[in-house]
């Protein structure tokens, strides 16, 4: 006959260790309010299901590395058009866009919100399930240009498949310059119908000679891009300046009070 004592011990050679944690407090509520034995069973296996949730959205959070207090309750939609909170909202709470590795790209000027959109929807997709990784543009294409230096170019694309959204903010702010542009553009092509995007840029697709020196690079570019995308153009006040004109009525007030 089994020793129940040993029950924690059983559990942790089963690597289960929340249940084999929380057993012993289960098992007496379950004795005194006559809980049957899938009942009890049912309630341990919550119990470790939710920690390792807790855990893996912990990982998942920290290897994202997306700028932080990002949410989308705290984006002020009143304040930017072309932010349609129910399209974005969805597109934070539905996987299948990438799922089907669709793009999302936010285009507007500096201020408006797009890096705050993007991080918001890649945690939120977090939340989801799915694996995403933030890089500011620069960062990204300095570490791929330091792979392909090294001949280790599509190693470095192909450790990117493991996440499901690869962000990357302020594309318009990269070097117009063929090495960086090159690896860029690589990207892009590595990515397309296998991974989806979600890029950030001031510059309207009008611009990007300004990104790809190369006529032909761009479009390719674009057209890859834009063939499975959501496309979002925000306009409106920088909150920066936003920010200074209420803090100055603030003040305002204050000294006239």
């Amino acid at each position: 006959m089994a020793n129940a004592a040993a029950l924690p011990l059983l559990l942790r050679q089963l690597r289960l260790p929340t249940m084999a944690g929380c057993c012993l407090e289960v098992t007496e509520r379950a004795l005194k309010q006559g809980w049957s034995i899938p009942q009890t069973l049912a309630a341990l296996c919550e119990y470790e299901l939710a920690e390792r949730e807790r855990r893996r959205l912990e990982r998942h959070l920290k290897e994202a590395r997306l700028p932080v207090g990002k949410t989308l309750e705290s984006f002020e939609f009143d304040a930017i058009a072309g932010a349609d909170r129910h399209q974005l909202s969805a597109l934070a709470c539905e996987v299948g866009w990438i799922e089907q590795a669709r793009n999302l790209l936010l285009f507007g000027p500096s201020g408006v919100g797009k890096s705050h959109l993007a991080a918001a929807i890649g945690q939120a997709l977090i939340e989801q399930g799915q694996r995403v990784r933030y890089y500011a543009a620069s960062t990204l294409v300095q570490e791929l240009q330091v792979a392909k230096q090294a001949l280790r170019l599509a190693d470095a694309l192909s450790k990117l498949d493991k996440y499901g959204l690869l962000v990357i903010d302020d594309i318009g702010y990269v070097k117009r310059t063929e090495s960086e542009t090159s690896v860029l553009f690589e990207l892009i092509a590595h990515r397309y119908e296998a991974g989806s995007l979600l890029i950030t840029s001031n510059q309207p697709f009008s611009a990007w000679d300004s990104v790809f020196p190369d006529d032909m690079m761009a479009v390719a570019a674009i057209d890859r891009l834009i063939h499975h995308a959501f496309v979002v153009e925000l306009t409106g006040e920088s909150y920066r300046k936003r920010a200074h004109t209420r803090q100055r009525k603030e003040q305002k007030s204050t000294l006239e009070s």
